[in-house]
């Protein structure tokens, strides 16, 4: 193979990489993952939510689930 015909083979295949990493994940799906890791590091006396975008207001944004139409934010307690 040439090396213009490597290189657009080796792009394709990264964006299709890409795409899989990046499915939308349901929000408890990614609620959960976000939670063990947290619960592996110690951290205690938390709260995650999922919430409409435009409810999002000042709380601080861990995540995007559900297609891009929620995010997941964190709150101490």
């Amino acid at each position: 193979m040439t090396k213009p015909t490597l290189l657009a083979l080796s792009a394709t295949a990264l964006l299709l990489t890409q795409s899989a990493l990046a499915a939308p994940k349901p929000c408890d799906e990614l609620k959960a993952e976000i939670a063990a890791r947290l619960d592996e590091k110690g951290v205690k006396g938390y709260e995650i939510t999922a919430v409409e975008n435009y409810k999002v207001g000042d709380a601080k944004v861990i995540g995007s689930c559900d297609g891009g139409t929620k995010k997941l934010t964190y709150v101490r307690k």
